[in-house]
């Protein structure tokens, strides 16, 4: 649920955030009026910056101190407060924060990213491993984070033959058949209206032969996740009781036959993030180590997610910040990740890994970027 909060108050915590990313330091209200002009006096901060507090947004590390971002303070900030999260805002909501917040260069960032990876890579002279290793590199350079490129899937099967075989009064069977020659089915219930409209066994086989022969010209060479995607309204108007039955069954088919496999992630930038001043406790370094290291496939399913059928062929970063990530290690760090396709079917992903004070608008941008660069090449 999207939290409301006033324009000043975003403002404030617009601020915050920014000033606090950019130099470690526990944020006051006089640092504010002297560095960002507020248009309001240091007693009104201080007192916004209270309530911002108390509603768990912000908080104070010592009691002498400023205040610092929570993780819920970081989350309204990605979620509401930069650019990327404006274009997503009602027109009202837009024009009124975006007169007080400044614009970013997350396009001209986003571009950076893209000239470098198209002037540093050559998919037609390098190995791939050796590519995604040189795309990590660029990716850690450009955002500052420590930056996670898995290698590609290698199953992707795709559709040989689809066959619907009436198995017995109210039972159907899907059968798909992939180019490797692998056999996978799925039995349903298919319901009829009422008694009345049940029609007679000869009939459902000519029907099932027809719907058949439409799933096979239209799926025939395309993926399995394609075929949880398919137009089922382009049946004709007598098959179309057929529709919510293939559509469930296809999904359930295709979730279990392509449950994807742990790949190697490559992963560069480790020492420059360690420099950082949160990671200045030996212990948190070497687990963090430990699981970029021997824990890899714990990390890859967090990084890989794969989308919803009817969210395929779409770009998709996912933030998680803090306490968000379920791995212990992270915890205190934030992971931003997307996909990347062959063709609308996510193969990989880009993924990048730092504290959570990161500058998440860029952040954003670059793995954006690098995962629309690598889809592109892919396919």
């Amino acid at each position: 649920m999207e939290v409301q909060l006033t324009n000043r108050q975003q403002h404030i915590l617009w601020a915050t955030v920014r000033h606090y990313i950019a130099t470690a330091e526990p944020v006051g209200s006089k640092t504010l009026v002297e560095e960002y002009d507020l248009g309001v006096s240091s007693a009104t901060i201080r007192n916004i910056m209270g309530v911002l507090e108390k509603s768990g947004f912000l908080y104070q590390p010592h009691t002498s101190a400023g205040r610092v971002p929570s993780d819920s303070g970081y989350r309204i900030y990605v979620d509401q407060l930069i650019q990327p999260s404006l274009r997503s805002r009602s027109v009202s909501q837009t024009d009124a924060l975006a007169s007080l917040l400044p614009r970013s260069g997350t396009e001209s960032l986003a571009k950076e990213v893209e000239l470098a990876l198209q002037k540093r890579l050559h998919w037609e002279d390098w190995s791939l491993e050796t590519l995604l290793q040189g795309a990590a590199q660029i990716l850690a350079t450009l955002s500052g984070c420590i930056s996670l490129i898995t290698m590609p899937q290698t199953t992707t099967a795709l559709v040989r033959h689809l066959q619907l075989v009436q198995i017995e009064a109210g039972k159907i069977m899907l059968i798909v058949v992939t180019d490797g020659y692998e056999t996978h089915s799925k039995l349903m219930d298919l319901s009829p209206a009422s008694e009345e409209t049940q029609p007679e066994p000869e009939v459902i086989d000519r029907e099932l032969q027809i719907v058949s022969n439409f799933l096979n010209s239209h799926l025939r060479g395309r993926s399995l996740l394609e075929l949880a995607s398919l137009d089922w309204s382009q049946l004709d108007r007598e098959f179309q009781r057929y529709g919510e039955f293939l559509k469930t069954s296809v999904a359930e088919l295709t979730r279990r036959t392509l449950a994807p496999t742990a790949t190697q992630i490559m992963v560069r930038g480790v020492a420059e993030v360690l420099r950082q001043p949160e990671f200045s406790q030996l212990q948190q370094v070497q687990t963090i180590i430990h699981l970029l290291e021997e824990e890899q496939d714990q990390l890859w399913r967090l990084i890989f997610e794969e989308p919803e059928p009817e969210d395929l062929g779409k770009s998709k970063v996912t933030v998680r910040i803090g306490a968000e990530n379920p791995l212990e290690p992270i915890r205190t760090c934030s992971l931003i990740s997307s996909t990347y396709r062959r063709g609308s079917v996510p193969v990989g992903s880009v993924g990048v890994l730092g504290p959570t004070r990161l500058d998440y608008e860029s952040a954003i941008a670059v793995v954006a970027a690098a995962a629309d660069y690598l889809s592109e090449a892919f396919s």
